[in-house]
């Protein structure tokens, strides 16, 4: 009799299948094959919210399989991934069994796949972790609870079709909170002065900005003051009071968790959060490397644990020591601390084996997945070396009653440098830069080439990229590794989000579901709220908090404040802005309105009269689309012509002028078309 082995993909499947031999027989569940039914809510909250799962639709057969295979083995392995989700999955396989064959079951962990920890994970079976069930469990119903309460109401008071989500909702009021700041911001005008130096000797000039006038830090508000500035450091002389060096190191980051990879593969590859998981998904279960079969290159990458195993360590100095030299190698190996709600258990993403570089994998891999492979690979080799090291100096330069200081950077040891640096972020107002400066001393008397003034305005918050989104999400609490992707690609879909130029816009549909939500839900949109229900379902994980206990102490309050909804909650769908544009129809008056495909004018001599406007984010009509003849269909046979048109949650996209007898469509024309497939 064989051995039966249960993951949840037939990727994950064909790599088991290399390192396991013939006396296993590995079969995939292809993900969850139990949920709540999407047709009823499938909670009974009188009875302890218990739920009732059914069998995914066109999961029937695969569990017809795997009962037939179990009742075949001689012991069945459940091999979902090592979190909440592969313990539900597990749970749920082990529940839908027969009940002889339910008493063959064993749980196995691995955090990679690799030939040693498969092995590993097989000689410690474990019990199927109630404490994560339960954990998943709630998560489950708590959103449930939640979407089919809110979403429904959203129907009568809005526009059918809409939905709201526990988590999404905070996620849109971020979004919707940082365009209230930008629309309300007031921007301040300030100056700087610049004096261009130089040391009398050959030197090239550097600059210095002024710091203190009159023995206080330097305000410039207004050109006044700069002038005033200026008129008292006419004949001045510029002589050096203070020079200050001092070494500086440079730690490098610790290896990737989701979130910064997430972040950083937006930063630097252009990838959407979904995307990103979906390539490293791809990467952990297996990819076709030729002769060498299916492998699995990176370790698990749903994680918030920077722990690094001890052996990949001694690998990577070993390969770092080979590459770099001595010289880049710490004496000891680096060690990063997790934070506190960190699964320790889990590793950092990191590859499974650093040997195997970037370049011995170029033209094997797909390119994106090459890319992202290089993207953790760097990042977790430059984990493991010394930091960079600079000289800073920082010099005052007096001329009168004023202080200019100059700042200089020069690196000493690139460190970890010589590998990765990481990206950046967009900053509200700008860093102050540092140069590279002339080696100067105090009483040296320096050549004033010019004083540059120069205005200023304070710049508004950014708007939210995916990857500034994430960061918050994970710095306030909200979600889990497992659920930034969704939380990011849930909110587009429903059109209450829509990205511009990389950048996350509420529509107006967003804004007003969000204003009704924060007005009479505003503990469940509450930041603080929703990072304690986390930290309430990590308890729960830990076994340190029943999970129906839990449920009660949300769901009480939140009937209550569903009743106060459904009384006092304004019919937003029965009204709307009537305008001075006339229905070319019938001669009524347009009424501003909008639905989740987006924003439009309608007549208000609906339903006699059903003529519509679209209009675009901004409230701007949307011109009839025309066929764009410069931009023909590229589908062979086909003559049409690309035509703007609008879909789903209100975005553009251009479709063939033949629809339907061609379905041809893109995110954007050829000229913009790089950016488009970073975005998906």
């Amino acid at each position: 009799m064989k051995k039966l082995v249960i993951v949840e993909s037939p990727a994950k499947a064909r790599t088991l299948n290399k390192y396991l031999g013939r006396g296993f027989q590995v079969k995939a569940s292809m993900g969850h094959v139990k949920d709540l039914p999407k047709s009823k809510l499938g909670v009974n909250v009188e009875d302890g919210f218990k739920p009732t799962y059914v069998t995914i639709k066109g999961k029937e057969k695969v569990l017809k399989e795997l009962r037939k295979a179990a009742k075949e083995a001689e012991e069945v392995y459940l091999a979902s991934d090592p979190d909440r989700e592969g313990e539900a999955i597990a749970w749920h396989i082990a529940q839908s069994l027969n009940k002889r064959d339910q008493e063959k079951v064993k749980r196995i962990l691995f955090y990679e796949i690799t030939k040693g920890a498969v092995r590993e994970a097989l000689k410690h079976p474990g019990p199927i972790d109630m404490n994560k069930v339960n954990a998943q469990q709630a998560r489950r119903i708590l959103d449930r609870l939640v979407g089919y309460s809110l979403s429904p109401l959203l129907w009568r008071k809005v526009e059918r079709g809409l939905s709201a989500g526990r988590v999404q909702s905070v996620a849109v009021r971020l979004i919707c909170e940082r365009e209230e700041e930008i629309e309300k911001f007031v921007p301040r005008e300030y100056w700087t002065l610049t004096a261009h130096l130089q040391r009398p000797q050959t030197s090239p000039p550097f600059t210095a900005k002024l710091f203190k006038f009159n023995s206080k830090k330097a305000g410039l508000p207004k050109k006044e003051a700069v002038d005033e500035v200026l008129q008292h450091l006419e004949g001045a002389t510029y002589r050096v009071v203070k020079v200050e060096k001092r070494e500086r190191k440079d730690n490098p980051k610790p290896p990737f968790i989701t979130s910064t990879l997430q972040q950083e593969a937006a930063r630097k590859l252009g990838f959407t959060a979904k995307k990103t998981m979906l390539l490293a998904q791809q990467l952990y279960e297996g990819m076709d490397l030729g002769e060498e079969g299916p492998v699995g290159l990176i370790t698990y990458m749903r994680t918030d644990s920077v722990r690094v195993s001890p052996e990949a360590q001694k690998k990577a100095r070993t390969l770092i020591k080979t590459l770099w030299g001595q010289e880049h190698l710490p004496p000891r190996a680096p060690q990063y601390k997790s934070k506190k709600s960190a699964q320790e258990a889990h590793e950092a993403i990191r590859p499974t084996e650093p040997a195997r570089t970037p370049d011995s994998l170029k033209g094997i891999l797909p390119g994106d997945h090459w890319k992202l492979y290089r993207l953790i690979w760097d990042r977790f080799m430059a984990s493991q070396m010394r930091p960079a090291v600079y000289d800073v100096t920082t010099v005052d330069i007096q001329a009168k009653d004023a202080i200019f200081r100059a700042t200089g950077r020069v690196l000493k040891f690139p460190g970890y440098t010589v590998l990765y640096t990481e990206g950046k972020d967009e900053q509200a107002n700008g860093e102050e830069e540092t140069s590279t400066l002339p080696p100067l001393e105090e009483g040296e008397e320096l050549t004033l080439l010019k004083l540059e003034p120069k205005q200023h305005f304070t710049q508004p918050p950014p708007r939210y990229t995916e990857a500034t989104l994430v960061k918050t999400l994970e710095e306030k609490g909200i979600g889990r590794p497992s659920t930034y992707a969704t939380i990011l690609s849930t909110i587009q879909e429903r059109g209450y989000v829509e990205k511009r130029q990389k950048r996350l816009y509420p529509t107006i549909l967003g804004r007003t579901v969000n204003e009704l939500l924060v007005k009479f839900f505003p503990r469940i949109l509450d930041v603080g709220f929703t990072a304690q229900m986390e930290e309430s379902l990590d308890q729960i994980e830990e076994g340190r908090r029943e999970w129906v206990e839990t449920l009660k102490e949300f769901y009480a309050p939140f009937v209550n404040e569903l009743k106060v909804a459904e009384e006092n909650m304004e019919r937003v769908k029965k009204t709307g802005k009537t305008t001075n544009i006339t229905c070319d129809k019938c001669g009524k008056p347009m009424v501003e309105r909008w639905s989740r495909h987006g924003r439009f004018l309608g007549c208000s001599g609906y339903p006699q009269c059903r003529n519509i406007i679209p209009l675009d984010s901004n409230g701007e009509r949307i011109q009839k689309a025309e066929p764009d003849k410069s931009h023909p269909c590229p589908m062979k046979g086909c003559n049409g012509f690309l035509v703007k048109r609008r879909g789903r949650g209100g975005r553009l996209f251009y479709g063939c002028s033949n629809y339907p007898k061609c379905r041809f469509t893109t995110n954007k024309l050829e000229e913009e078309a790089d950016s488009s497939k970073e975005e998906g």
